[in-house]
């Protein structure tokens, strides 16, 4: 599906700026915050804003096309919305990755008067690159 497409099917009205933050999300796996969005686009967008950046990821993760993976440091990193995972951030270099896909949890039967909208799981270690660069205890 076209990224104006999977915008227009979740109620967002597709322009440049929304498509290529969509492309640019779709295209990042190492989940962005909004810094690195906007250092990546704003050579081409010259009028791109952090705060247009902001504005956008917010449209996108309250209409359910991408999410917030809020991370340890309290910093929020973007992913698509595509199905429900996990994540995996590495405590030295801070890398963030997706680890596996979570199983179909029927969380209106386990909170049957509560209106789920997200589930995040992260794990937190050191990952195997940096691990290459400790001795083993």
């Amino acid at each position: 599906m076209q990224n104006d497409a999977v915008l227009k099917a979740h109620g967002i009205k597709p322009s440049l700026t929304r498509m290529m933050i969509f492309d640019y999300l779709n295209a990042a796996k190492h989940h962005p915050n909004v810094e690195e969005i906007y250092q990546a686009l704003q050579p081409k967008i010259p009028t791109l804003s952090k705060t247009t950046v902001y504005n956008t990821l917010h449209l996108f993760t309250e209409k359910r096309v991408a999410r917030a993976v809020m991370l340890k440091d309290q910093e929020n990193r973007y992913d698509l919305a595509s199905h429900p995972h996990a994540h995996f951030q590495c405590t030295k270099c801070g890398k963030v990755e997706d680890v596996f896909r979570l199983p179909d949890i029927h969380l209106d039967q386990a909170l049957p008067k509560h209106s789920v909208h997200d589930v995040s799981v992260l794990i937190s270690g050191v990952c195997a690159e940096c691990q290459k660069d400790e001795p083993l205890i």
